[in-house]
């Protein structure tokens, strides 16, 4: 959601609104008509026509034999743009899929972005049942998954409460923490453990945990490695897990700073 008093005073009106064209279409996958367009972005028919023709001719949206758009190929490859700078250099994407093959599990990368929780790369592992709500991109389960409460375990409690505050505590299953007090409990023992884990709590049946790769003063640097696992899995093998997790982060912390070298 778009901060009304942040709007900057140079903003361009046109880019602002062919976004917000390409936001609504987004959301529908089987597509919108210039008509529903207009309605949902509070735009005249004509300028959502200007909008929608220049949208297609570079490639953003698509339209369909019935006159509906839909997204276009381009976003896929800007997609693919975010998801490789996110990730950093070749080998830390290396090292994240070699951790999946050596232990099973799928493996994720997390960060800060503009102050919010998001997941910025994966790699998918036999052992792990496929989430295909746990992507790169903004992570809005933040205090129910292992990658979220390790990221906000590195917040001060007064930046924690203004984080859960503004994003909420949405209960994914009935295991899912849905008061700043049971999450504040939780995170300590987290700490203790020398691991963030939740089981049960995104999606029932599924386990994650995670550790810190990069403690930065700076939030935006910070980076967590996570990992999912079947919960009966988690269960039996803490130790084993949290040994495996923590010598990848040590893998992928290596990676990140080789390649900051060779760039440097």
């Amino acid at each position: 959601m778009r901060d009304p008093l942040a709007e900057p005073s140079d903003l361009i009106r046109s880019v602002s609104r062919a976004l917000r064209v390409l936001e609504s279409v987004g959301r529908a996958p089987r597509g919108l008509t210039v008509k529903q367009i207009a309605r949902r972005c509070e735009l005249t028919v004509a300028t959502t026509y200007h909008l929608v023709r220049t949208l297609a001719y570079e490639g953003y949206v698509i339209r369909r034999e019935d006159g509906t758009y839909i997204v276009g190929l381009e976003i896929a490859d800007r997609y693919r743009e975010l998801v490789s700078a996110f990730r950093g250099p070749p080998a830390v994407g290396e090292a994240l899929r070699r951790a999946a093959v050596d232990s099973g599990y799928s493996h994720y990368l997390g960060r800060f972005v503009g102050g919010r929780i998001a997941v910025t790369a994966s790699a998918e592992g036999a052992r792990s049942p496929f989430m295909d709500d746990v992507a790169p991109g903004f992570d809005e389960g933040g205090h129910a998954t292992a990658l979220g409460k390790a990221l906000l375990a590195t917040l001060t409690p007064d930046q924690r409460s203004r984080y859960l505050r503004d994003y909420g505590m949405r209960a994914f299953t009935p295991a899912t923490l849905t008061t700043p007090e049971a999450l504040e409990a939780d995170l300590a023992a987290g700490e203790r453990r020398g691991m963030q884990i939740e089981m049960g709590q995104f999606r029932q049946g599924l386990a994650s945990a995670a550790v810190v790769v990069v403690a930065d003063r700076d939030m935006e640097r910070r980076l967590v490695l996570a990992c999912s696992m079947p919960a009966a899995e988690m269960l039996t093998s803490a130790r084993v897990v949290r040994a495996k997790l923590t010598a990848a982060a040590r893998n992928v912390a290596e990676a990140l700073s080789g390649g900051e070298s060779a760039t440097a």
